[in-house]
């Protein structure tokens, strides 16, 4: 009996520790730990001093040299300052030389460097052209061989004017057409050829302003010779009228040959001997148109007596106020 109420005893024991260690265990699980952990501080090395050292080092470099580089934008540079940039490029690129005179570092003073220019290229229809105008020329040089000798001895053979003068037969025949239209075509050109040179601009180029010319030239002279006709026959002078008509248009045909081989010059030759070439072209035009005028000024006062304000009067209004709004007009 003794056994069995100690074997009751132990289990009965048992089983309160096993319910109180639950209980507690729950308790425990359901109530949180009050109590603050320790922090565990782990002092670094030696080593990972020295990185962290180097690289707010490096932080700090590079926030200077912002700062620097900043400033440089901000505030005016010094003047006492070297560049050596510049310095640099002086010494490698810049030109020295004696007496004047600019050599290339590392050359000779005999050295064929020199500083380059622009070549300015010219149409090359234009020679195309004047190989056309020497033809057509050479053409009716053979078909109206005697009518173009008289137009070139009239210009010194006061005989030959004035039988051309009275016949009036050249004014009347082919070889006007042919030497006008020669005429017409080789002031156009030349003139296009100023306009070239001395660069001046319109809304056509080309081709295109060539013939513009050479037709404006043609249409303002015929019209030319068309009002001294009709002042001629309004004022019944029209003998007067005939020998001006002769000695006008023996003078244009005469200026033709002096345009066609300068603009012969003017396509072939550099430009630095353009100029000489148009103060050549110049002087012959103003030596021709002189010596025609005074031979024309002479036989009209000699034959006809009229106050010389009439004859200055149509100089102005008819052949020096024409060339002048042609010069303004090109130029504008």
């Amino acid at each position: 009996m003794r056994i069995k109420g100690l074997i009751i005893f132990l289990v009965v024991l048992l089983q309160s520790v096993i319910s109180y260690a639950q209980q507690t265990d729950s308790t425990a699980a359901a109530q949180p730990d009050s109590l603050p952990r320790r922090r565990v501080y782990v002092r670094p090395s030696a080593a990972a001093l020295l990185l962290d050292s180097v690289a707010h080092a490096e932080q700090a470099r590079q926030q200077f040299v912002s700062d620097s580089l900043s400033m440089v934008y901000v505030k005016t540079p010094d003047t006492l300052r070297r560049n050596l940039f510049l310095d640099s490029m002086f010494k490698a690129y810049l030109y020295k030389g004696n007496n004047g005179f600019l050599t290339r570092p590392g050359g000779t003073k005999k050295g064929i460097l020199r500083e380059g220019s622009g070549r300015r290229t010219r149409d090359q229809w234009v020679i195309v052209i004047i190989t056309a105008l020497l033809v057509y020329m050479s053409l009716l040089n053979r078909i109206m061989s005697k009518d173009i000798s008289n137009v070139l001895q009239a210009f010194y053979n006061n005989r030959i004017l004035s039988q051309v003068s009275k016949e009036e037969n050249l004014l009347n025949s082919w070889t006007f057409v042919g030497l006008f239209l020669l005429f017409g075509l080789t002031f156009g050109l030349f003139l296009y050829q100023l306009t070239a040179y001395f660069e001046i601009y319109y809304r056509i180029s080309g081709i295109q302003l060539f013939l513009s010319f050479a037709l404006l030239i043609i249409v303002l002279f015929a019209l030319k010779l068309f009002v001294l006709r009709f002042i001629g026959f309004v004022f019944n002078v029209n003998r007067l009228v005939g020998e001006y008509i002769s000695i006008l248009y023996l003078t244009y045909f005469n200026i033709t040959f002096v345009f066609l081989p300068v603009s012969l010059c003017i396509s072939l030759l550099a430009a630095s001997y353009i100029p000489y070439v148009l103060v050549v072209a110049l002087l012959l035009v103003v030596v021709i148109f002189i010596w025609q005028y005074l031979r024309s000024s002479v036989n009209i006062i000699s034959s006809f007596r009229f106050h010389k304000f009439y004859l200055f009067t149509y100089l102005c209004a008819l052949e020096i106020c024409p060339i002048l709004i042609l010069v303004k007009a090109l130029k504008s």
